[in-house]
């Protein structure tokens, strides 16, 4: 499947096969607000805007590696 547009449309197995985590980690993070809220196409047909999805990818890769780690913590050497 080729997605070019950033309008596409992404289904659930399209969004988790670009953010590597579970369905149920996924939408925990909708509730959440962490992540993009989703687009209902019909009672059973849900997706996300590929625009969404990228834009959630750069602004994770664009956070410093271990930010969540205490002040204290030490690294391994």
């Amino acid at each position: 499947m080729k997605i070019n547009s950033p309008d596409t449309l992404l289904r659930l197995p399209q969004v988790l096969a670009l953010v590597p985590i579970g369905r149920s980690t996924w939408w925990a993070g909708v509730r959440q607000g962490r992540f993009p809220q989703p687009i209902k196409l019909g009672p059973r047909t849900t997706c996300w805007r590929q625009s969404d999805i990228i834009s959630l990818i750069e602004e994770a890769s664009s956070e410093p590696v271990g930010q969540d780690l205490p002040k204290d913590a030490t690294t391994c050497v």
